[in-house]
């Protein structure tokens, strides 16, 4: 692989805190955080607007071209609330964000979603979309769940997912198991 620091993707369903949890993983490790929904929207990587889900339609070849070269050097925390398009190769871990249901759904209803677009994403998060996909598109031991409920949750992953990045490199095999 030869990359000196690990890559780290932190998925899960829109509101489980990807963003704040990479924003603060990035602060303490100083790797470079990607959030894709900003880099879709600097650089045109879409397919066009879906009035249904009030969102980009993203060009996933577009997003994997733009970041290829970052990817394979390394030191990269990708946020996004998808998974299964990016290449295994890229990444060492795999986070997904899980919130309960009833908080989840009070955080999309304070960013405004309704109708299909709050709905879809709550069914989602209830039943473990996100973590099955990532479950069939990485290898077994670099996906782990984390609770994402509260700050203390946000601190307390931050703080195992540093340490993990700490330690990373001197690793005889780096694709070890943090959590169960």
């Amino acid at each position: 692989m030869g990359r000196i620091r690990p890559n780290v993707l932190i998925t899960g369903t829109p509101g489980t805190g990807k963003t704040t949890t990479a924003t603060a993983l990035a602060e303490a490790t100083q790797l470079r955080h990607v959030n894709i929904g900003d880099l879709v929207k600097e650089k045109n990587l879409h397919d066009g607007w879906d009035d249904q889900f009030d969102c980009h339609v993203i060009n996933e070849d577009l997003v994997c071209d733009e970041l290829e070269d970052s990817m394979e050097a390394g030191g990269v925390i990708v946020d996004y609330h998808g998974c299964d398009f990016f290449p295994e190769r890229w990444f060492d871990r795999v986070v997904v964000l899980q919130t309960e249901n009833s908080i989840l759904y009070d955080r999309l209803s304070k960013r405004g979603y309704t109708g299909p677009k709050l709905s879809n994403n709550i069914e989602c998060e209830i039943f473990q979309v996100l973590l099955e996909e990532a479950k069939e598109s990485y290898p077994e031991g670099i996906v782990v769940a984390m609770k994402s409920d509260s700050v203390d949750d946000i601190t307390r992953n931050v703080a195992e997912l540093t340490d993990w990045i700490s330690s990373w490199g001197s690793r005889p095999n780096q694709n070890d198991n943090m959590c169960d």
